[in-house]
């Protein structure tokens, strides 16, 4: 039977019943199973910075711990429990205990993604705050496909090889006689013909066969059979990997792109992070860092576009080094205002301090990374963009000057109010 355990990033997961009310609580067998999967997927070569991200240690008095930092999203263990990771969001009113708010504003962050986007998912009616992690991830697969099928499915010449009545194509002499050498009327023959059943489908109408079986939403379950009736002359892939070899990638399958990623999450097991859960587990996790990213490059576009300034995203201009052109510099936004000023701003998912000696827990290199890009865009002014942690907590201006005019703000940016939370920082601009 499976189980859910819902947390917040930077909560602590402990097996130790005496802390179930100050902590998030796991059975032992279920709390050893993570941490063997934790260790398990660190050990890999391209996974070697999970254990930063899921800290393992202890707690005097408590025992061992696991904490979630900067990721979040599903891990679906083998014992059946899943540990559904949320971002800590500074919300009006507090959150609930089942954190429908939480749910629903990671939702629409996680549509900023270009990799995971979805159709539509705003609508009321689909109740998403009652969802699971898990089960809005299907949701937003299963949009994504609503879309496609819009369009239409694709279909591609296919060789079919099949004993026939009548000669069409070409014949497979060794086959032919060995199947034929009693029934001259017939020809065993290799031909091709144009249909639906190409990899590409093969591969989506497993993953809906997949989605069903685990899917437990009542909506999604039926988004699904009425999907599925669109693949009725398509066969379910049964080799994954050799399908996956065989997908074409150019522009008549772009509406195919998206839900191929995902279908490789869902039927390898695999994570949209580096780490790919091992035997164990598996592992939907998203680096907040991105998310985060993305959903302010979105919004900030839309509020300048009314304010009739200019803004580009992971701008390519500029190299540290031009002889030769080494170390590109890629500041998340570059505004460009009307009066011929540009304004850099960098986003970084990060819990800041209120201890001013600490520099707020604002590392050195990330001031390293805003002075080259004032330099490098001969500019003076750079904001670095980070969420507001809590509700009533000082706000007090952190801004940091050099001799030579380059100066760097910092912005905490209310992701619940994110459109006026970007109007107040474009009225700093402007005034500034």
């Amino acid at each position: 039977m499976e189980r859910l355990l819902s947390v917040k990033e930077y909560e602590i997961i402990t097996c130790n019943e005496d802390y179930i009310e100050e902590y998030a609580y796991l059975p032992q067998a279920a709390f050893r199973e993570l941490e063997a999967w934790i260790r398990a997927s660190a050990e890999q070569e391209d996974s070697s910075d999970l254990l930063q991200f899921l800290r393992m240690g202890y707690r005097k008095g408590v025992g061992p711990v696991v904490s979630a930092c900067n990721y979040v999203g599903l891990i679906q263990l083998k014992s059946g429990y899943q540990i559904e990771i949320l971002p800590k969001i500074a919300l009006d009113s507090g959150e609930e205990a089942d954190h429908p708010k939480t749910r629903k504003l990671f939702m629409n962050m996680l549509q900023s993604l270009r990799s995971v986007k979805g159709k539509g998912i705003q609508n009321a009616s689909l109740r998403v705050e009652r969802m699971t992690i898990a089960e809005i991830l299907i949701c937003l697969y299963l949009r994504e496909m609503d879309h496609l099928l819009q369009k239409g499915l694709k279909s591609a010449y296919l060789r079919q090889e099949e004993n026939l009545p009548y000669w069409k194509g070409k014949l497979l002499v060794n086959e032919h006689l060995r199947r034929n050498i009693a029934h001259q009327e017939r020809f065993f023959a290799a031909y091709e013909a144009y249909h639906l059943n190409r990899p590409e489908n093969r591969l989506l109408k497993a993953t809906l066969l997949k989605l069903q079986k685990v899917s437990h939403s009542a909506q999604n379950q039926k988004k699904i059979r009425q999907q599925l009736t669109a693949f009725e002359l398509v066969e379910a892939s049964v080799n994954y990997d050799k399908d996956f070899t065989e997908v074409v990638a150019d522009r008549s399958m772009r509406e195919y792109q998206t839900l191929l990623a995902w279908s490789k999450v869902y039927l390898s097991g695999k994570s949209f992070t580096v780490f790919s859960g091992g035997v164990l587990a598996k592992a939907l996790l998203f680096p907040m860092e991105r998310v985060f990213e993305a959903y302010v490059a979105r919004e900030m576009k839309r509020v300048c576009t009314q304010a009739g300034w200019e803004v580009s995203v992971q701008d390519r201009g500029y190299y540290l080094f031009d002889t030769p052109q080494r170390f590109a510099l890629r500041p998340d936004l570059v505004i460009d205002l009307n009066d011929g000023r540009k304004i850099i701003l960098d986003t970084k998912w990060k819990r800041l301090s209120e201890s001013a000696r600490g520099n707020h827990g604002i590392k050195q290199e990330d001031m390293y990374q805003m002075y080259a890009y004032a330099k490098k865009y001969k500019t003076d002014e750079v904001w670095l963009l980070c969420p507001l942690q809590e509700r009533g907590a000082s706000q007090e201006e952190i801004s940091y000057q050099s001799e030579d005019g380059v100066r760097v703000r910092v912005c905490l940016v209310d992701v619940e109010h994110i459109q006026e939370s970007l109007k107040k920082l474009l009225q700093q601009i402007r005034t500034s």
